[in-house]
């Protein structure tokens, strides 16, 4: 008997005060991070799901997120072993609210950091994706940031 696998969809993310649907299938990048919580100030593992400008949280990998960072707000991602108290630690903060979060190891917090960092600047007015074509024949878009002096991300 032929059988097909099924495979595991995970729900969307409904946001309580609009009630819109987030999709969370098709991560750009996914994994596991300990989270500090809001209120009791723990730590609790969840699973993290970045796309887009989103990124999601939920107790286990096929879970239903029950919660969101909209890195379109963010102003920062950044180290924060020494404030965190706990190594491979990091920081995404907003104007509001500064999230705590841990991985497993540096690659991983980096890989983290780099994943968030890019989605944060791609959201950022100050970001142009544009085209280019190299000598060597490689075909591959490159991310190209304006050196205007608005541009919080470019130093003199």
């Amino acid at each position: 008997m032929n059988r097909e696998r099924m495979s595991l969809v995970r729900p969307p993310y409904v946001d309580p005060t609009t009630n819109i649907c987030y999709d969370t299938d098709s991560a750009d990048y996914q994994g596991w991070l300990t989270k500090q919580s809001m209120w009791l100030k723990d730590w609790r593992r969840r699973y993290f799901i970045l796309k887009g400008s989103k990124l999601f949280f939920a107790r286990s990998e096929y879970s239903a997120p029950h919660g969101m960072v909209d890195l379109s707000l963010c102003t920062t991602v950044k180290s924060a072993d020494l404030k965190a108290h706990k190594r491979n630690s990091f920081e995404v903060s907003t104007a509001e609210t500064t999230f705590l979060l841990y991985a497993d190891s540096e690659k991983e917090k980096d890989d983290w950091i780099g994943s968030i960092g890019r989605s944060i600047v791609r959201c950022s007015s100050t970001y142009n994706r544009q085209p280019t074509s190299n000598v060597d024949g490689d075909d591959d878009d490159s991310d190209t940031y304006s050196n205007s002096s608005n541009n919080p991300y470019f130093n003199d």
